[in-house]
């Protein structure tokens, strides 16, 4: 064959090429990117309306029905779902995996810009977004006192802390959770506002029109030009009480007369909380091309940094490292890709008993592994359990080529050729029976590696990253293999010494397997001499091995992990509050905290619910695993009530509930009264645990009912009504600048 002839007439160029592979191969090992989870490209686009004070019929009727229509004239468009909530529609517009999203959002956005005249003039602008599952927070922290008000502690982490963190090569975003944000309020009083008779819509016309900075033109002159600004705005908070509102004859009626400025803090929309103790938290979420582990490591670094100058009292915590399980995962998988290679050469090392034959078989697998770490790259691949799985699979196929052309080089030797005829003949007779092998394996993964839809982005680097090392690996053995034996192989006559030591050992070994592999001839000719039997045993072994599996094994898209951390999603009644959110969550976090395998418990609060995280702990620290736990802290979250309780098990599958079924129809009545009593139903089913729906009943509300007659008579339009009343039940209203920092007025 011409590699095998070419590598052991040209052994120093055939090094040097080997050389020159491996160390492109190192380079492009230190190129890669480490991650947990492929990078997976989502054809899914998320539009989210904001409708501030719509009821969920109201938003259904004004804004989603509106935009479906829209979108319908969107190519490649596979399945529309919308929500209408409370003040909000939320769209998940799922593509043909063939669509180019950059094209799609182009085109779902031109499609709502054609109806955005028929939307309500109230809605916020609607916000398009890309889902990318990799967009998952890999850091939490959280920034706690015991000296300082949660004030300060908020200004460090908005004003230090975050843009610090931001600016980390590879961090996408910093959010910060539970900050108080400062915030200026005109309080208005109502008696003092009949006396002078003013209304609030007076009040709200005059801040916007005497808090504001504004172009007024440009000089022209003969050798430059100088641009004209107002500086209109309002510079400490005491100046907003000499504003005018009305002038009445030579009086001046200015807000310090009818209203009270107060310089504090906004409400409230989050709470983070670290063990039953307030804190500020912050969620930090890598681009897409960074890798995990070497943006944990720089935010591990920046942490410590970052302790060093916190007043005394003050500390920043890592409540959850993305990157330390990343890496703990990998170095699982490749603790087993070495445990791997290290038993295949000791198992060639028992039967073949020479060390020279299993040093120079032993040789392929890390140039047939370090090589193709230059496929994985040029694919566009990140090093995640995916494309290490895939080696770890190889790690057998990758030696077994070598083993074969190896062995072959030794019988020849044993019937008498020297080593450079052994290595050309034993080469080229088994040249083609190897390289069908190796191209059997390379039919049966590439397929896998161009599946469609999810599973083929998923097992996409699996199966490329297969393909690559056993086509290295039958280079390797054409190449490398036949070389060293021809020039570094056992001498001649070798195998006829006498042997001592282990090598008597392993020699009586063999003996004994060659016994029991001729014993196994008489099974296999027992076989072949009653075809009825072994067929109908094939049969039923294949048709019984399926009903084991169905019956007792099951099926996943991803294995079930032993992690560190457990998750309960909390969901609180549609009309509560932040404080009551955090009550039924703390009461949740505290029957998690009694369990022994509890390290601390991280919850992050909204008013509609939350979300608690409880670290247990490695597997290892622990004698139950987290499946076990998140039984029983199952069972006595079931004691609470006023909220709705989930306990998630495995955070790696998107930290969702695993079986998700959809009802659809046009009856929203009828329709819930179905899912009702399918969900009674659903309970009674073996295993199914937490059984919930996603809808909730509409948030309580006050209605206003105008009396048309007397206003119309009083010249009072809705707008006015609107207008009066929204800033009196605390409606955020324009912003207003104040010493560089944004502040709402209420």
């Amino acid at each position: 064959m011409f590699l095998s002839n070419f590598s052991v007439k040209k052994p120093v160029v055939t090094i040097v090429i080997l050389l020159m592979l491996m160390a492109v191969g190192l380079l492009a090992l230190k190129k890669l990117k480490v991650n947990q989870i492929p990078d997976v490209d989502m054809p899914l686009l998320v539009i989210d309306i904001n409708y501030p004070g719509a009821s969920p019929d109201t938003v259904e009727r004004e804004v989603l029905n509106r935009v479906e229509k829209a979108l319908q004239s969107v190519n490649g468009i596979k399945d529309l779902r919308g929500t209408a909530n409370e003040g909000n529609a939320n769209m998940q517009v799922f593509f043909e995996f063939k669509k180019n999203m950059v094209e799609a959002t182009d085109e779902v956005r031109n499609a709502i810009g054609k109806v955005r005249y028929k939307l309500p003039t109230e809605i916020r602008e609607p916000v398009i977004l890309r889902i990318d599952p990799a967009a998952q927070p890999i850091m939490q922290l959280a920034l706690s006192t015991s000296s300082q008000s949660h004030a300060e502690i908020s200004r460090i982490a908005e004003d230090q802390i975050a843009d610090k963190f931001r600016g980390i090569p590879g961090v996408a975003q910093v959010t910060v959770n539970g900050a108080l944000k400062r915030e200026l309020s005109v309080l208005l009083h109502a008696q003092k506002l009949r006396e002078v008779n003013l209304s609030v819509t007076e009040v709200v016309n005059a801040l916007r029109s005497q808090n504001a900075a504004a172009p007024v033109g440009k000089i022209r002159g003969a050798m430059e030009d100088q641009s004209i600004r107002l500086l209109g705005r309002i510079e400490t908070p005491a100046e907003f009480n000499q504003i005018v509102i009305k002038r009445s004859g030579n009086e001046l009626i200015r807000l310090g007369q009818v209203a009270t400025v107060s310089d504090g803090f906004a409400e409230l929309t989050t709470l983070s909380m670290r063990s039953g103790k307030p804190n500020v938290g912050m969620a930090i979420t890598r681009s897409r091309d960074a890798s995990t582990v070497s943006v944990a490591n720089e935010i591990r670094k920046l942490v410590a940094e970052v302790n060093k100058t916190l007043p005394e009292g003050t500390k920043l915590e890592i409540t959850q490292d993305g990157g330390v399980e990343a890496q703990n995962s990998l170095n699982n998988v490749v603790d087993a890709l070495i445990f791997g290679a290290g038993l295949t050469i000791f198992v060639v090392y028992v039967f073949l008993n020479s060390w020279r034959s299993t040093l120079i078989t032993a040789l392929s697998l890390p140039t047939s592994v370090i090589t193709a770490f230059i496929a994985v790259w040029l694919c566009g691949f990140t090093l995640n359990f995916m494309s290490l799985l895939g080696l770890s699979l190889a790690i057998g196929v990758l030696i077994d080529d070598a083993i074969v052309v190896r062995e072959n080089i030794v019988r020849h030797m044993e019937r008498g050729s020297d080593r450079r005829t052994a290595a050309l003949n034993g080469t080229a007779e088994i040249g083609m029976a190897v390289a069908g092998t190796t191209f059997s394996i390379v039919a049966v993964f590439i397929p896998v590696g161009f599946m469609p839809g999810v599973s083929g982005e998923w097992f996409r680097p699996f199966g490329l990253t297969v393909v690559a090392s056993v086509l290295v690996s039958l280079l390797i053995s054409f190449t490398l293999d036949p070389m060293l034996s021809a020039y570094w192989g056992d001498p001649p006559g070798e195998h006829l010494k006498p042997k001592k030591g282990i090598s008597l050992r392993l020699k009586q070994f063999n003996e004994w397997f060659d016994h029991q592999a001729d014993r196994y001839g008489h099974v296999i000719a027992w076989a072949l001499h009653h075809r009825r039997w072994m067929i109908a045993f094939a049969v039923i072994s294949f048709f019984g091995a399926i009903f084991l599996q169905a019956q007792f094994g099951g099926s996943s898209f991803l294995p079930k992990t032993d992690g560190k951390t457990l998750a309960i999603d909390v969901r609180s009644p549609a009309s509560s509050n932040l404080e009551y959110s955090r009550i039924k969550l703390e009461a949740a976090a505290i029957m998690a905290r009694s369990m022994p395998e509890t390290k601390a418990t991280n919850s992050y609060v909204n008013p509609t619910g939350g979300r608690i995280y409880v670290d247990i702990g490695k597997s290892t620290e622990r004698k139950r695993t987290a499946q076990e736990i998140a039984i029983e802290l199952r069972k006595r979250t079931s004691q609470l009530v006023g909220a709705e309780y989930t306990v998630l098990d495995d955070l790696s599958n998107g930290a969702a509930k695993p079986v998700q079924i959809r009802f659809s129809g046009t009856d929203s009545r009828k329709l819930l009264a179905i899912t009702s009593e399918f969900m009674e139903k659903l309970r009674q089913v073996p295993g199914a645990v937490d059984v919930g729906l996603s809808q909730q009943d509409p948030q309580n509300e006050l209605q206003i009912e105008l009396d048309r007659g007397l206003a119309n008579s009083l010249g009072i339009s809705v707008t006015d009504a609107t207008m009066a009343n929204a800033p009196s039940v605390c409606q955020p209203m324009p912003k207003v600048v104040h010493r560089e920092r944004s502040q709402r007025m209420h």
